[in-house]
């Protein structure tokens, strides 16, 4: 069962706090911390920008070789990107930090950071704030979603979920929090995700099931096809829930894994729907593919287009935009064997077939576009190969937005 009332602080052992620590933003919380009381099993991807944040750096390290983790620190505001040999000494700074204020090792603290690229992180308010997230944290849903208020940028809403299901006869419970609003284009944005499980699961187990189902939820969206310096996705795994560890690909495994994926589509979902200035989540499902490789190339294709998006955003049928943008992304097919529908809550309309258009009502269509939810659907009629994208339409806000945005 999905929850969308709660989300790192569902699982057992998990706490969470937020705090204005003043890093760039005034009078709003800054800072976040994610604790867990046993220490965890740590899974991550990060970003495939060569450009890589210092926290990226930092995590990736401690994902590597840490023995375990315990806590995520995380600000928003300022991204602690390209910030050179101050950025790092600031990642030691918070780690050591919290390592003091909450009596764990600082090789068990991973650290995050969004907001501009170039500033550096005012060391002395950071390490502050997280002396003050370590008295704050506590368990339940309130702490859950400050934190997940806390870690916004251009966000328009806090993004969290919590699922729960039963492996080896115990409750399994699975959350998670993320932001990501523009530059938004994961190849793994500025898209931050965290989740939190009590599953006990081998780390090696756990870091195969996060790689795998990144492929087709977080690295399945874009809002404007920039992939960002500071992409970052934790798990933390503190075995509370008391299962039998999982140490091979069982069938416990196979239900973490499904629970596991529902999170992050959901997230994923929710980042995509509110890219900046968005008015709508503008979803592409390929069916009938010749191959999953093929199906995943021609859905980001579609969602990537700036003028298939513009057209969303102004609820026109220009079916003409999305074979195009089928025709370049790189997959061979045969325009007049391809069929094009859109659908949303208002209906379903057959838009292209056999290389023409199709008799439909522009009314109809535009009412179907007109929804909060959009959905392409392109049937290949090549084989029986599947994939979603999500993204979003493109409105006069995104400019807006981005024109100031580091002032």
């Amino acid at each position: 069962m999905l929850m969308e009332d709660n989300g790192v602080t569902a699982a057992k052992g998990f706490e969470a706090a937020a705090c204005a620590a003043g890093i760039k933003y005034q009078n709003r919380n800054d800072m976040a911390l994610v604790y867990s009381t046993a220490p965890c099993k740590a899974a991550g991807t990060f970003t495939s920008n060569v450009v890589k944040a210092a926290p990226v750096l930092w995590d990736k390290n401690i994902v590597k070789t840490a023995s375990y983790a315990q806590a995520i620190v995380v600000n928003s505001g300022i991204a602690n990107a390209c910030t050179g040999r101050q950025g790092l000494d600031c990642c030691k700074a918070e780690a050591e930090a919290a390592a003091e204020a909450l009596n764990i090792p600082a090789s068990a603290v991973l650290v995050a950071s969004t907001g501009v690229i170039g500033m550096q992180i005012p060391v002395d308010k950071a390490t502050a704030g997280i002396h003050t997230l370590a008295s704050l944290k506590s368990a339940g849903p309130e702490a859950g979603l400050a934190a997940a208020k806390a870690i916004m940028t251009t966000d328009t809403v806090p993004k969290q979920a919590a699922v729960q299901v039963e492996i080896g006869g115990r409750t399994v419970t699975i959350g998670g929090m993320c932001k990501g609003s523009g530059m938004i284009h994961p190849n793994m944005c500025t898209m931050l995700a965290f989740v939190t499980t009590d599953v006990n699961i081998s780390g090696e187990l756990l870091q195969k099931a996060v790689s795998a189902s990144v492929e087709d939820t977080f690295n399945m969206i874009s809002v404007d096809g920039d992939t960002s310096t500071n992409d970052t996705l934790l798990v933390l795994a503190n075995g509370l829930a008391g299962n039998v560890e999982i140490v091979e690909e069982n069938e416990d495994y196979h239900v973490f894994c499904e629970a596991l994926l529902q999170i992050h589509t959901y997230l994923a979902r929710k980042m995509a729907g509110d890219g900046e200035g968005a008015t709508a989540l503008f979803e592409t499902q390929v069916i009938h593919a010749a191959s999953v490789k093929e199906a995943k190339i021609l859905a980001k294709s579609v969602i990537c287009s700036s003028l298939t998006k513009a057209a969303i955003f102004g609820h026109d049928a220009n079916w003409g935009r999305i074979l195009c943008a089928l025709g370049y992304s790189g997959a061979q097919f045969d325009p007049e064997n391809v069929d094009l529908y859109f659908q949303s809550a208002s209906g379903r309309i057959h838009i292209f077939g056999q290389g023409v258009a199709c008799a439909y009502s522009e009314e109809e269509a535009t009412r179907i576009l007109s929804d909060p939810e959009v959905t392409v659907v392109v049937d290949m009629h090549m084989g029986e190969a599947q994939a979603t994208a999500w993204g979003c339409d493109l409105s006069y806000d995104y400019v807006k937005i981005n024109a100031d945005y580091r002032s």
